[in-house]
């Protein structure tokens, strides 16, 4: 009798979800913006992701007192740095969209950062303050726009961060590649170490490639993660997901559905 009557409330529960949803089980619509929620449930719940930072920055402490003593230089030692999903969590703001079954929108966006509300990546601090007192300077590369400066810097200053002033501060201004901002500050800095959760912030070659060009490219240069290039993980957004949509920012919710299910294996 237990058993009956246990196979009528799943058998009950079953029909209200599918009532409620409009939606056939496993036939979301929404998969992009549900996705980003589970996605930033892992940033901010899960032990394994603080994990996964202290194990970057440790090994880029490592790496940076080979460098310190190794590598003899006549200009000054620095370290580039992406903030977004490096320094900053912005995991917030993924959750605050995917609430409304939203992606990103650069309004949304930029009301988020002007909050200058962003807590830190576990690690972050205390790599770049030790990175500080062994004389080597910090440059915060990011694409966030030159309308961002301020709420920015502001964000990283809240925390204390090293060199979060208008010199190390590099913007957007122009061209979402960094290589340009990269080279400038190559030719008055030896750059020792490159720091970011997406390809594009270490070298050219990852910039706007796909998919394959992305992995064989990663598979060339092997040698340099863990070494020159300390990578961050970043389930949430980056180039990895807008290479499976050839870059093409107009996309529908649908349609960007649609490519992530035509690309997943299944058996």
């Amino acid at each position: 009798m237990r058993k009956v009557l246990l196979l009528f409330i799943i058998s009950a529960c079953s029909c209200n979800v599918s009532k409620n949803s409009g939606q056939p089980a496993g036939n979301s619509n929404n998969l992009v913006a549900d996705g980003k929620l589970f996605t930033a449930l892992f940033h901010q719940q899960a032990a394994e992701y603080k994990a996964l930072c202290f194990q970057a920055y440790n090994i880029a402490r490592f790496r940076l007192d080979e460098a310190v003593k190794e590598q003899e230089s006549l200009k000054p030692k620095a370290i580039v740095t992406d903030i977004d999903e490096t320094v900053l969590d912005n995991s917030p703001y993924a959750v605050h969209q995917g609430l409304q079954g939203k992606d990103y929108e650069a309004s949304s966006w930029y009301e988020w950062t002007a909050r200058a509300g962003a807590d830190t990546l576990s690690g972050a601090y205390s790599f770049f303050k030790y990175a500080a007192s062994k004389n080597v300077e910090v440059f915060y590369i990011t694409n966030r726009d030159d309308r961002e400066r301020k709420s920015t810097l502001l964000n990283l200053q809240q925390f204390g961060f090293p060199y979060a002033d208008e010199a190390h501060l590099i913007t957007k201004s122009t061209v979402s590649s960094k290589e340009p901002r990269r080279q400038q500050l190559a030719a008055t800095h030896d750059i020792i170490m490159l720091i970011g959760d997406n390809l594009s912030d270490f070298s050219v070659l990852f910039d706007k490639k796909t998919s394959r060009e992305r992995t064989q490219h990663v598979q060339a240069n092997a040698a340099e993660f863990g070494r020159k290039f300390i990578i961050l993980p970043n389930p949430n957004y980056g180039d990895w997901e807008t290479a499976l949509y050839q870059y093409n920012y107009k996309l529908t919710p649908a349609q960007k559905d649609s490519v992530i299910k035509s690309v997943l294996k299944n058996y």
